[in-house]
């Protein structure tokens, strides 16, 4: 593998694994605090429709970016309003976003644009293009540093930049702030915190609110920066697999960037090699190629789900003593 091709592999890994890194820092937020959410599909994928559409009959990627993240926070408030409020099952909860999101997208986008559940193409404003970094161009000839910076780092569009910078941020909030310490003892141990005087409630429809946030950047970065318009089930799963890259990380934001990175590093393989020929095996099909990180996806939580222990009080709905 040549220099080239390495990097261009590394570039599709960071492009590929961003929203996967903004749904699992989603994800992280709301564990943390107690609430299982499988529903990161759903809200991902109603994001991106919001964002694509909104785009596209505005002309503006800014608001198309703040209506998937309206649409998902309305989904991830549904979510906390049937496992906070009414204490349901969290699970089957989130299960009924992703039903509802996979329908409701592909009806009202075939009413809106009749193109069989997907919006128009999008061009210009409506997307999100690469951007090049502060003196990217002056620093290219700078031995190591500046081509990693210059051929690497730079060229991402500003979605990519916002998940990479979500993972600091994410780990300073949990980690060095007075609302981060509360919103994981209310994963740990709710009883203590309502004991304190702090509403268990207020920190759990807080953390699923920034939840909401999170993924609409990812569903909108999936329709308006990575791909230009939305598709129907576009989301293909990464819902799933970013909760899988949270397990693997056991609910820390520093390794779920790399687990994230992992996931990323694999479809960007998958898309690279589809068809390669291997002398004395034959044609690997596109299928198995494609199929890697949904792989990897299975034999994580077959082998790590056990040793990952999440928060105690997680899907646990909180009843006040009185």
């Amino acid at each position: 593998m040549d220099l080239a091709t390495a990097l261009a592999i590394a570039e599709s890994s960071m492009r590929l694994a961003a929203p996967l890194l903004l749904a699992c820092l989603a994800g992280l937020y709301s564990e943390r605090a107690g609430i299982f959410d499988i529903g990161l599909e759903g809200k991902m994928l109603g994001a991106a429709f919001g964002a694509g559409a909104v785009a596209a009959v505005t002309g503006s990627a800014w608001i198309g970016l703040a209506a998937g993240m309206a649409v998902s926070t309305v989904l991830a408030l549904i979510h906390g309003l049937a496992s906070i409020t009414f204490r349901g099952n969290q699970i089957i909860s989130g299960v009924a976003i992703n039903f509802l999101a996979s329908g409701l997208t592909a009806l009202i986008g075939q009413n809106w644009f009749g193109m069989g559940g997907q919006t128009p193409q999008l061009f210009g404003d409506q997307r999100f293009l690469a951007v090049e970094l502060p003196l990217a161009g002056a620093l290219r000839d700078v031995p190591v540093i500046g081509f990693l910076y210059s051929d690497f780092l730079s060229g991402f569009t500003v979605l990519v930049y916002v998940a990479l910078l979500a993972v600091p941020l994410t780990w300073w909030v949990l980690f060095r702030t007075r609302f981060g310490l509360r919103l994981r003892a209310v994963g740990e141990n709710p009883g203590a915190v309502d004991t304190a005087g702090i509403s268990v409630v207020r920190l759990r429809y807080q953390a699923v609110i920034i939840t909401g946030l999170l993924c609409g950047i990812a569903g909108a970065y999936l329709a308006t920066g990575m791909a230009a318009g939305f598709i129907r089930d576009m989301t293909a799963g990464k819902g799933f697999i970013a909760l899988a890259a949270l397990i693997f990380a056991k609910w820390r934001p520093w390794p779920a960037l790399w687990a994230c990175l992992l996931f990323g590093f694999l479809e960007a393989i998958g898309i690279r090699y589809q068809g390669v020929t291997i002398p004395n095996v034959g044609t690997v099909p596109v299928q198995l190629m494609q199929a890697l990180p949904y792989i990897l996806t299975v034999v994580i939580l077959a082998g790590f789900v056990g040793r990952a222990i999440p928060p105690r009080a997680g899907g646990k709905p909180y009843v006040k003593e009185r």
